[in-house]
């Protein structure tokens, strides 16, 4: 449907007849659980006068003491406070139905400069309707009124703001401007021009961006507006942004302004914010124009979308420190020793604590007391790259270490320039035992899992592009070594089908080892099941191969991590089609349950602890949620009982990414303490409860809360 010209204009006062109509998606709900919409007031002392609005208060608001998340709704120009109170019975329903938690919703009047205040604090002085601050007015005097007024949470995660076409504007320039006060917004036909309003449009006609005695100054505009926000959003303050608009706005005849047409600048809008730091931003394009047949069902969808994110409890962060340097670093393990302590496993690209940094990343391990005060620091490395893969105790108090180095690191491979794998043993002072280093020569080899044998010894799995241990059977083959107590290679096996194969992780029962990971077109024994599959398999302890299969759809899946519970099964964990994937075994390839945790976003397990009682804690990352969302990426705990149920999960993290690198690769490492408690270690780009960050990216060391799962200090 084509309108008139009403570029950047709310629907007027004589379009509330329309709110009688119809509004497809807008079904009554039973009034048994209906909310109330009542007037009322907040004084502004930056306006001299009551604010006046509509406010929305939920099903069983009065009883309790229940405190709720906040959506400030802004109407646009011409219109009045009762326009956005037509989405009562939409409210209603998002709650009953569970898609959005039960809120407060503020709908304000703003009739200041004619009704065309843009929401901005208006430096115009003319007669007829100088400006005022509306701004300020709104978003000090007014959010105050209401958290003083209504049982909320004065926290950003618990306040979102929307509007429509002038609202939108000042949706998007609040949330912008003020992230320290909004999580995100709905930005619905948003009245938002770059560089500059067309000729014609009303945002030139009201003094919103006026100064002195004239109504609109190109810098005053300029300055305000989206694109100049964009350079001081702060990524530790994260904006979530839904923008719509319908695909029959007002089409400017001039060929000149044919991108100042709303459906173009909506477009331009979000392409513009979905790149920023900070922002993460959805688009939809609905049929119609500039009414409430975009608009009802564009909040509806807004609402399902943004609503689940408001949380009246702050997300929980990081414990400090976190452990790095100015340099990129990576996470290379953790180990939890029996006398309470703890062993941090990183890569580093500086030196950390003061020893010496050989070149580009070096091996680093970091022994902890349980008073968090650091025992010892060992800085492994060459000129060249070397990176920590795992990380396990041994009962002498030393702890194995793996990963792969592209120098010669154990000095007995002089002039290596391809990826090798290695293995150290440190004793409990940290000084190195032995270091074995091995690999085809010319060929890429890493070691990606690790886990210790009985005797002190270790077991390994990772690819290898060379013939390690037999014939390659195509791009990478998988591989698992038997290293002994001396630091000798006692076997080694290689597996792997006419694609890329590789084994990310390795667990020990009584009787042999478990070994998971991945392949592009199947193994011998487990033909490909479709795109990246994962796989586990069973060798025996002398390194006969005893089955192996295949786990996974049509989709991308993998397998990451394994651990063998009390009661003898070989728990694994990865992702299946973008969702975290658990799967049992038992010894004799009988799969005893699969449990997958899903959200709209990508979510994918990195390791598996063992619990009592055959229970398991699987750590992985989510952008979704699932408990709180923090920020990108969160770590994610969940726990699981001895037959796959869900028992508790819990999220947490900084703003940014933490538990995945750029690749979008899980960089998480998990283990258990001899008290039973689970110590999780990760890759974080944010800062901790502290504020501080080394760098590029740096390194946590949490332990998990058994009742709740939250993180706290280890130690």
């Amino acid at each position: 449907m084509a309108v008139s010209r009403w570029r950047g204009l709310g629907v007027l006062a004589a379009l509330a007849l329309v709110a009688a109509l119809a509004v497809p998606g807008q079904a009554q709900v039973g009034r048994s659980r209906t909310g109330t919409i009542t007037a009322g007031s907040a004084y502004s002392a930056a306006l001299g006068e009551p604010i006046a609005y509509n406010v929305y208060l939920p099903h069983g608001y009065g009883r309790g003491a229940q405190r709720y998340p906040v959506l400030y709704l802004l109407h646009g120009r011409g219109d009045t406070s009762q326009a956005w109170t037509r989405v009562k019975d939409t409210l209603d329903r998002l709650i009953q139905d569970g898609r959005v938690p039960a809120l407060i919703a503020v709908m304000p009047d703003a009739p200041w400069s004619g009704g065309g205040s843009w929401y901005v604090d208006s430096r115009y002085t003319g007669a007829d309707t100088p400006g005022r601050p509306v701004e300020t007015a709104f978003t000090h005097d007014l959010v105050d009124h209401v958290d003083t007024t209504y049982r909320t949470a004065p926290i950003r995660n618990a306040r979102m703001v929307g509007g429509y076409s002038m609202g939108g504007y000042g949706a998007l320039r609040f949330t912008l401007a003020h992230p320290d006060l909004f999580g995100g917004a709905l930005v619905l036909s948003p009245a938002v021009y770059t560089p500059l309003p067309p000729a014609d449009s009303s945002a030139r006609d009201y003094g919103a961006f006026g100064l002195g005695d004239r109504k609109f100054v190109d810098d005053v505009y300029d300055g305000l507006n989206y694109p100049n926000l964009l350079a001081k959003v702060d990524p530790d303050l994260p904006v979530r942004l839904f923008v719509a608009v319908g695909d029959d706005e007002y089409a400017n005849p001039q060929p000149a302004d044919a991108h100042h047409d709303l459906d173009f600048e909506a477009e331009t809008l979000y392409n513009t914010v979905r790149r920023a730091p900070g922002i993460s931003a959805e688009m939809r394009i609905l049929d119609g124009g500039h009414d409430w047949n975009v608009w009802a069902p564009a909040f509806e969808q807004g609402m399902a979308n943004l609503g689940p994110t408001l949380s009246v409890v702050p997300p929980a962060g990081l414990p400090a420190p976190l452990y790095g340097t100015a340099g990129t670093d990576w996470a290379g393990g953790v180990a939890a020793q029996a006398d309470g302590s703890a062993t941090l496993g990183l890569s580093a690209g500086a030196s950390v604590d003061g020893r010496p940094h050989a070149g580009k990343l070096d091996a680093v391990l970091v022994r902890r007391g349980p008073d968090g005060a650091t025992r010892w620091t060992r800085q492994l490395g060459t000129a060249a790259d070397e990176r920590l893969y795992g990380v396990v105790a041994l009962p002498d108090g030393g702890v194995l270490a793996a990963g792969y180095t592209k120098g010669d690191l154990d000095g007995h491979h002089p002039g290596n320039t391809t990826d090798d794998a290695f293995v150290v043993r440190l004793d409990e002072s940290g000084a190195v035992r032995w270091l074995t280093q091995f690999g085809v020569a010319g060929a890429a080899d890493r070691a990606y899992g690790l886990t210790a044998a009985p005797d002190g010894g270790a077991y390994l799995a990772g690819y290898t592009k060379g013939a390690l241990a037999g014939t390659n059977s195509g791009d990478k083959d998988a591989f698992l070594a038997r290293v002994d107590a001396d630091g000798q290679i006692a076997w080694t096996r290689q597996i792997g089908g006419t694609g890329e194969d590789k084994a990310y992780g390795v667990a020990v029962d009584g009787t042999g080892v478990f070994v998971v990971g991945s392949d592009t077109a199947g193994l011998p024994g487990a033909p490909a099941l479709g795109g990246l599959d994962g796989w586990i398999a069973r060798y025996g302890s002398d390194g006969t191969a005893q089955w192996v299969s295949a786990t996974g759809g049509a989709g991308d899946d993998r397998l990451g991590a394994v651990a063998v519970t009390t009661d003898g099964l070989a728990v694994a964990t990865g992702e299946s089609g973008g969702d975290l994937l658990a799967v049992a075994y038992t010894s004799g390839n009988q799969r005893k349950w699969t449990t997958t945790v899903a959200t709209p976003a990508a979510d994918a397990g990195a390791g598996v602890v063992a619990l009592a009682g055959g229970a398991v804690e699987v750590i992985g990352y989510t952008r979704g949620r699932v408990g709180v969302a923090a920020g990108g990426a969160d770590v994610l705990a969940v726990r699981l009982t001895g037959t796959g149920k869900r028992q508790a999960s819990a999220q947490f993290g900084t703003a940014r990414d933490d538990g995945v690198d750029p690749f979008a690769e899980p960089n998480l490492y998990a283990t258990s303490t001899p008290a039973g408690e689970v110590l999780v270690s990760g890759l974080s780009y944010g800062t901790a409860s502290d504020g501080a960050a080394p760098g590029n990216g740096d390194v946590f060391l949490a332990a998990v809360d058994p009742a709740t799962g939250l993180p706290r200090a280890a130690g």
